[in-house]
């Protein structure tokens, strides 16, 4: 593949955003102002921003600065590591407001859109704006730095290529996503009907609460709750195993050792930059796909984890079944709970979450006195869980493939037919291992 050396201002433009005064920012309204939290920069895509409630802007704005479907995005400040450079598509168009620290990029004749998008987020691009990036206080670029950068391109056919391959395994990984969301959401409602509601089905299979069934009064709850159930905690559920200051643990005579489960592990996944931990470790905090974590200092998330064997590092809880009660209960429980545990940290006026076992045991929560309704919930939702698993394990596939074949499709070192059959073989692989774990689990 035959590659020519240009600067980037000579295949396309970069645009800033308009400056958008405080004082018309909004609750409500019709236009969404972009920043830098719309770049979901892990994953090298957009997200709605939800840390900020004033993200409307109710001001004049000119037509140019509102935002289409599929225009490309980049951030001029570096807000977090890592950050600049990252690229976003628009996902509607009429909706988004382009602010001064979002840049867009507009290419030129010769310089496919696609292959643009991946190009500005490549590493040849980063490492160029990193190296360029003011020092203050937050990094950050302009437009001219970012059309300074120095790359090398091929043809406008092989860019076509590059960024439609390319672009088909993001839609893949972006279509698995909304899966798991979907599946998530179907056993989310579900759990509420049955146990938020109390209407999971008695006897004759009707809903219990709606068709008359007998609820009685608690008082340490203040509600009403099924006769035959009563106030417990979390505790009564589910077992919250700590995880070890893993770096007093670092594998030794060679061995390759286990990727550390930190808070950004919870976050990112396993990483390049992901610790190692002896593979020795008590069996009690190694990670399992399919394992629930809480972390109990700061984001006090729950998740099911979906990234291969690793060691669980401190400030983590690894949930596993209590007096018999069954995966898919204490997640959803511990899920439900988290919004108190959040409250508790705001009384407390920190930023940092700290929930410990004294918590844990102060939680009140209504538990059937026997597990026959929790079985059944089990049996629904158990089948959901290891689609969300099995999902989330093609997505990480898929997304190391893709990082993989990023920089050796941009530099030549890998043609495109060479990548199609690489991705082919991909598929039939996990295909095959689905299909396996499926036998297996039967």
């Amino acid at each position: 593949m035959e590659l020519k050396k240009y600067k980037l201002g000579e295949v396309l433009d970069v645009r800033r955003g308009a400056s958008l005064a405080g004082k018309y920012y909004s609750n409500k309204g019709k236009y969404v102002r972009l920043t830098c939290g719309n770049f979901d920069y892990n994953n090298n895509c957009f997200k709605e921003n939800t840390s900020k409630d004033d993200l409307f802007y109710v001001g004049d704005v000119r037509p140019e600065f509102i935002m289409e479907k599929g225009d490309i995005i980049t951030p001029l400040t570096e807000q977090a590591i890592g950050l600049l450079g990252s690229t976003a598509l628009i996902p509607e168009s009429g909706k988004y407001i382009q602010s001064q620290d979002i840049a867009k990029i507009e290419c030129k004749a010769t310089l496919d859109k696609n292959f643009a998008f991946y190009l500005i987020s490549s590493d040849v691009v980063k490492k160029q704006l990193s190296a360029a990036a003011q020092q203050t206080k937050i990094r950050h670029t302009s437009p001219d730095k970012i059309k300074d950068c120095t790359v090398w391109l091929p043809n406008i056919e092989t860019q076509r290529q590059i960024g439609n391959l390319l672009s088909s395994l993001d839609r893949k990984i972006a279509l698995n996503r909304a899966i798991n969301r979907n599946l998530e959401a179907m056993a989310k409602q579900l759990y509420d009907y049955w146990f938020v509601q109390f209407d999971f089905p008695d006897e004759n299979g009707r809903p219990y609460k709606s068709s008359g069934g007998k609820m009685v009064w608690s008082e340490k709850l203040k509600r009403e709750i099924p006769e035959g159930w009563h106030c417990g905690n979390l505790l009564e559920i589910a077992t919250f195993t700590n995880g070890l200051a893993c770096q007093k643990f670092r594998p030794q005579n060679g061995e390759k050792g286990l990727p550390v489960v930190k808070i950004r592990e919870m976050h990112d996944g396993i990483t390049a930059e992901t610790e190692r931990v002896s593979e020795n470790i008590p069996e009690s905090i190694k990670v399992y796909n399919g394992d629930v974590l809480f972390s109990w200092s700061a984001s006090l998330e729950v998740m099911l984890w979906a990234y291969g064997t690793g060691g669980l590092n401190q400030h983590i809880f690894k949930v596993t079944s209590a007096n018999g009660n069954p995966k898919s209960f204490y997640y959803y429980q511990l899920l439900d709970y988290v919004s108190v545990f959040k409250q508790m940290a705001d009384a407390r006026k920190t930023t940092m979450g700290h929930i410990t076992q004294d918590h844990l045991e102060q939680s009140t929560i209504a538990i059937p006195n026997d597990n026959h309704v929790t079985l059944m919930f089990e049996e629904l939702i158990n089948p959901l869980f290891e689609k969300m698993v099995n999902q989330q394990e093609s997505i990480t596939s898929l997304t190391k493939l893709r990082d993989e074949l990023l920089p050796l499709l941009m530099s030549g070192q890998v043609e495109v037919a060479e990548a199609e059959k690489q991705i082919l073989m991909a598929a039939e692989n996990e295909t095959e291992y689905v299909a396996t774990r499926h036998t297996n689990s039967d």
